[in-house]
């Protein structure tokens, strides 16, 4: 039998098809960055880490606070730059990738009408559940898309129909940075999503391997 993977982000996948090797963590560094990102914001991290990993800082946005942190930590345990240890990936199974090619108009209505969904489906009232189950001590969790949006309307920084278009704005930035991830990946089959004979194209892909 032969296992389908669908959906994931670019590293996700490529943690599953290839042998990556991550360096480290060390919490105590850790947890100091992640104090000072909360008292200082993503911005002053980042012009810290433009000063040691230029690179680095180029390839990673300035509001990504959980991205500058982590890359900070490896230069600290590291004393090398950020870039310098990222993993390289090397083939472990053998695979056929597929993706949808999408013309960013089309993707970007998709990703408007899901925020609305999401709003529709009571997107507010769960994240006002969590609040009291402390999602605000959750540092990945609270800065997920959607719900550092809606934390911002319930802390009274933004309207509730600002945090909806931020969240459908980040949401928009966010997959084409993924977009740009997974077009550098070139073992990747791409096939247009409206293809009539779609099915047909990628059972093709698949038996040509």
């Amino acid at each position: 039998r032969s296992p389908v993977l669908v959906g994931g982000s670019g590293l996700y996948v490529r943690a599953t098809l290839d042998h990556l090797e991550f360096p480290g963590t060390d919490p105590e560094i850790r947890g100091r960055l992640e104090a000072e990102l909360t008292d200082l914001g993503p911005g002053v991290l980042h012009r810290r880490l433009a000063r040691v990993d230029p690179a680095a800082a180029r390839a990673i946005p300035a509001a990504n606070g959980r991205r500058v942190v982590r890359a900070l930590e490896v230069v600290e345990i590291t004393g090398a730059p950020y870039t310098a240890s990222l993993p390289v990936a090397r083939d472990v199974y053998p695979s056929v990738q597929l993706g949808l090619d999408v013309p960013r108009p089309v993707l970007d209505a998709r990703i408007d009408e899901r925020v609305d969904r999401m709003w529709g489906a009571g997107l507010v009232e769960e994240v006002r559940t969590l609040v009291e189950l402390g999602l605000r001590e959750g540092v990945t969790a609270s800065r997920a898309l959607g719900y550092a949006q809606v934390l911002g309307f319930l802390e009274g920084s933004c309207t509730e129909a600002d945090a909806r278009e931020e969240t459908k704005r980040t949401t928009r930035r966010y997959v084409r940075r993924q977009d740009t991830w997974f077009r550098r990946d070139l073992r990747i089959v791409w096939l247009p999503y409206d293809a009539p004979d779609l099915l047909e194209r990628a059972l093709e892909a698949v038996a040509r391997g």
